[in-house]
């Protein structure tokens, strides 16, 4: 069984920033993710606000620093099924290593396979905008870049066997049980967007023209699918656009209430993106409120509406198609100073969706979670990354709504708790041996109550 000093699990930002930062301090880390590539939601992304410096400038250096790290192990397109506490503390983890039907150490990334394959289907990465092949790697910069045979669409034609310079298709290829044993543990499960299609009066995913906040930025993507923003149905600049704020945040009717902070921003963002790149195209923001919460984040809104970005205080209750041109009639209550209620048309429309909860593994890791659903930190002001378990230390969304300025610095946060648990479970081994029991580590506080 291999053992490792801490073992992430989310390969983000914020996992990959805490797994680099307790590498350099010479521990060894095992950094797991479900999707085929390290990255995160980060890697899909534009750019970032309020810099608008491009997001794969800032992800992938990280990325290939984790991959290339002498004291991580990075285990893509597996999952956590399991785990247990030993009498010393330490946590035996049982993980599914799902087959790729690729073998890893003979594939050379050359895609050959890739390129052959008769067979297309809607791309995850690209938000279903473009299309992949049977077997693929996810993307250009994808770490490791390794493809993977998606068995669900494959025709078994044997192209791709056929094809391989390397011979590393391999049919045959099982799902790995694999138990490791972990000092620590930090959680860095990311989040979800809301459903697209949770409000049906919205029209997401009935509307090829009602597009999430994430395809949307796969077309403003200098890589994405279209080479510019462009409408699905028709693949038709769009020569009006308009974002419906708090799409799945702030909302009674689904259960979400809380704010997830970053919607407001990034969509004065894309909005300032194609007003930029596209500037006939007329963009109209509908919002209930402009939450603009950090540093330089208000005159990043300031700016958009010099840019002639309009934003309008109103609710929007149904959208409807024309369908003949596949226009969105957007039915909107105007809560501004006009008041009464409007019927617009539109081209485009981007549902500015929440975050809400990633795939915390709280079955297998029972740490508690708030109402909402995120990872529960007992002192929330004082030591926001610690949980409910010890040895257990959560960071970025996993915890909540935020942006990926925080996310980071919880990731380094994570790795300082995760530090100073190691070096305290490393003086009582050495308490063991010289005094021969086993005194309680009781570094990290468990209660509810927040200071």
């Amino acid at each position: 069984m291999e053992t490792y000093d801490s073992i992430v699990i989310g390969a983000g930002i914020a996992g990959i920033q805490a797994a680099l930062d307790l590498a350099d301090q010479g521990y060894k880390i095992l950094l797991v993710d479900k999707e085929p590539s390290i990255g995160g939601k980060m890697i899909q992304l534009s750019k970032v606000f309020p810099t608008l410096d491009c997001a794969s400038c800032i992800t992938t250096p990280k990325m290939s620093s984790a991959a290339h790290h002498e004291n991580i192990t990075v285990w893509t397109y597996c999952e956590v099924t399991n785990y247990h506490e030993n009498e010393s503390g330490s946590f035996q983890v049982n993980l599914i290593k799902k087959a790729r039907l690729v073998n890893e150490n003979k594939c050379i990334g050359c895609r050959q396979c890739e390129f052959a394959c008769p067979v297309e289907v809607p791309s995850e990465f690209e938000m279903a905008l473009g299309a992949r092949k049977a077997i693929y790697i996810p993307f250009q910069t994808a770490i490791p870049q390794i493809a993977l045979l998606d068995l669900e669409n494959c025709i078994a034609c044997g192209t791709c066997h056929r094809v391989c310079p390397a011979d590393a298709i391999d049919y045959l290829q099982q799902d790995q049980n694999v138990e490791i044993e972990a000092e620590s543990v930090i959680l860095a499960t990311g989040y979800e967007l809301t459903p697209l299609g949770e409000k049906a009066e919205w029209g997401g995913g009935k509307y090829l023209n009602v597009i999430s906040s994430l395809a949307a930025e796969r077309l403003l993507a200098p890589n994405g699918p279209y080479l510019g923003v462009r409408r699905p149905s028709d693949n038709q600049i769009p020569m009006n656009i308009a974002y419906v704020h708090c799409a799945g945040s702030r909302d009674a009717s689904v259960d979400r209430t809380y704010c997830s902070r970053i919607c407001c921003m990034y969509t004065i963002k894309q909005a300032m993106l194609i007003m930029g790149s596209l500037p006939i195209v007329g963009v109209t923001c509908y919002y209930m409120d402009i939450r603009a919460f950090g540093k330089g984040y208000e005159q990043f809104y300031q700016n958009a509406k010099a840019m002639g970005v309009e934003f309008v205080k109103g609710k929007v209750g149904e959208i409807r198609e024309n369908p003949k041109t596949h226009n969105l009639i957007l039915s909107i209550e105007n809560i501004g100073d006009s008041g009464g209620k409007i019927e617009v048309e539109y081209e485009l429309v981007v549902l500015s969706l929440g975050l809400t909860q990633g795939s915390c593994p709280t079955g297998n890791f029972p740490v508690k979670q708030d109402k909402d659903g995120f990872i529960q930190s007992p002192k929330l002001k004082l030591d926001p990354v610690i949980t409910s378990m010890e040895g257990i230390i959560a960071a970025g969304t996993a915890l909540g709504p935020k942006d990926i300025v925080d996310t980071i610095v919880e990731g380094s946060a994570a790795a300082i708790k995760t530090s100073n648990y190691l070096k305290a479970r490393q003086k009582e081994s050495a308490s063991i041996l010289s005094l021969g029991s086993i005194p309680k580590i009781d570094n990290v506080e468990t209660s509810n109550s927040e200071e």
